[in-house]
């Protein structure tokens, strides 16, 4: 079942050796996917893949700062709760909760802080989005930079899709 999320946007600008993507907010949609009676990781993939957000994994969020340079990508929350720094080591913290879902731009770095032994994540991105592995070492830049720059919008929001609150934020409108 989808709610009408509380929307936070977060626009994060580079931060040494992590990008971020100063173009694109990050959107945290709180209490976004709710069930009856559990089932939240198959509601999520159900609802991404709904709206074109493909490559579904279940796991957690790595325990070091990390971005992405070649796609976008979806976090909703299936199980437990963590504390999530967005931005890098200078970034944001944000505590998150089952139902909740980050949508992050291309280049955003990410680090789980702590979280719950049953914390669970269903993540996913664009349709014909591969993604990469960056940790901010020495020589990832320029090149990230120019991947990132390169990335394409997805065609809906992963949750709502033609209408939800990405449309708006990241203009897909076009």
């Amino acid at each position: 079942m989808l709610s009408v999320p509380e929307v936070q946007t977060r626009t994060f600008t580079g931060d040494g050796p992590f990008p971020n993507n100063p173009a694109l907010p990050v959107l945290v949609l709180r209490r976004a996917v709710r069930t009856e009676n559990g089932g939240v990781a198959r509601a999520l993939e159900r609802v991404f893949g709904a709206h074109e957000w493909r490559g579904h994994w279940r796991n957690g969020v790595f325990p070091y700062h990390h971005y992405h340079s070649t796609a976008h990508e979806v976090l909703g929350i299936a199980a437990g709760a963590a504390r999530i720094r967005l931005g890098g080591p200078e970034g944001d913290a944000f505590e998150v909760d089952v139902g909740d879902v980050l949508v992050l731009p291309a280049g955003v770095a990410h680090k789980n802080l702590d979280s719950e032994s049953d914390f669970l994540v269903v993540g996913a991105y664009p349709e014909g989005q591969d993604w990469d592995l960056k940790r901010g070492r020495p020589g990832e830049r320029p090149d990230a930079d120019r991947n990132i720059e390169r990335v394409s919008l997805p065609s809906q929001d992963p949750v709502y899709g033609e209408r939800g609150p990405l449309v708006e934020h990241w203009d897909l409108r076009a």
